[in-house]
């Protein structure tokens, strides 16, 4: 498979502030996992909490995955009115986020 017909994986962790309450975790996954039904391009959502026992996850605690048909998909999502809603929505709630974009691929070149 080609790079340029490759899905593209989005990956954002996130480590919230101590302070946020269960109710207001559930609404921001939530609204995290709707963005899937309201933004061309998105072709899956997953999402969990950290389950590792080799702590590495440098106080990270939660992962998000969004999966997209091409990087054109995924940036027009970036730039997307939802998504910078949802950005707005995610941002007073997070002591540190980390993305990274990687197009999958079956083995090693």
């Amino acid at each position: 498979m080609s790079c340029s017909t490759a899905p593209l994986r989005h990956i954002v962790l996130c480590e919230f502030i101590d302070d946020i309450t269960a109710a207001k975790h559930a609404e921001l996954v939530r609204e995290f996992s709707q963005l899937k039904d309201r933004i061309p391009g998105v072709l899956k959502f997953e999402w969990g909490q950290n389950v590792s026992a080799e702590g590495l996850d440098d106080g990270y605690t939660d992962c998000f995955t969004l999966t997209f048909s091409a990087a054109a998909a995924r940036d027009a999502y970036l730039v997307h009115p939802d998504h910078l809603v949802f950005v707005d929505l995610l941002k007073p709630w997070i002591g540190r986020v980390l993305v990274i974009d990687y197009v999958a691929q079956e083995a090693a070149a």
